[in-house]
């Protein structure tokens, strides 16, 4: 929905963000805004651990045992969680450096960042997984078991969000 008057069947807490003005709906956006902010901080400290996990395994005695897919299955993991720490933290950066009269614009692209930085979470999340499950317990094992866990990720973090909750009912 473009700018100017808002649809009054919406409420203004189910609008999305770009169909907020940053100006008539200054508080909603700050609102929403340091939701985000408190969401992630909730979910950096257990990405920024696997990274630090990711990062101390090939000094590991095990690792000289991976295979090249084995290592590319790291590289994955590594990469997608080092991308994954950038996006989520690039809504702080939105916020502390962005200008403050574009809020709405800022908003929306937090929620981008925040969206690609869950998908590569998850990414890395599922491949070190694979990883570690292959050297422990072999590729059929390695594969089932990720697998699984694949299907619950992409489940619980994305089909589950749009399809769990009723979609709006403007009637009382």
């Amino acid at each position: 929905m473009p700018r100017g008057d808002p649809d009054p069947d919406i409420p203004i807490g189910e609008r999305s963000a770009g169909q907020l003005d940053d100006r008539r709906d200054r508080e909603e956006l700050r609102t929403r805004y340091y939701g985000l902010l408190q969401e992630l901080r909730v979910v950096l400290p257990g990405t920024q651990m696997l990274v630090a996990f990711l990062l101390t395994i090939p000094f590991n005695n095990r690792f000289t045992e991976l295979d090249q897919f084995g290592r590319s299955l790291y590289g994955v993991a590594l990469v997608a969680g080092t991308l994954a720490i950038v996006f989520l933290i690039g809504p702080t950066a939105f916020h502390r450096i962005g200008p403050r009269q574009s809020r709405s614009r800022r908003l929306q692209w937090s929620i981008v960042l925040t969206r690609l930085g869950i998908a590569l979470l998850g990414v890395s999340l599922v491949t070190a997984l694979g990883l570690v499950t292959r050297l422990v317990f072999g590729g059929f094992t390695a594969l089932l078991v990720t697998g699984i866990v694949a299907v619950v990720t992409v489940g619980t973090w994305a089909v589950l969000p749009r399809v769990g909750a009723p979609p709006h009912d403007p009637q009382p």
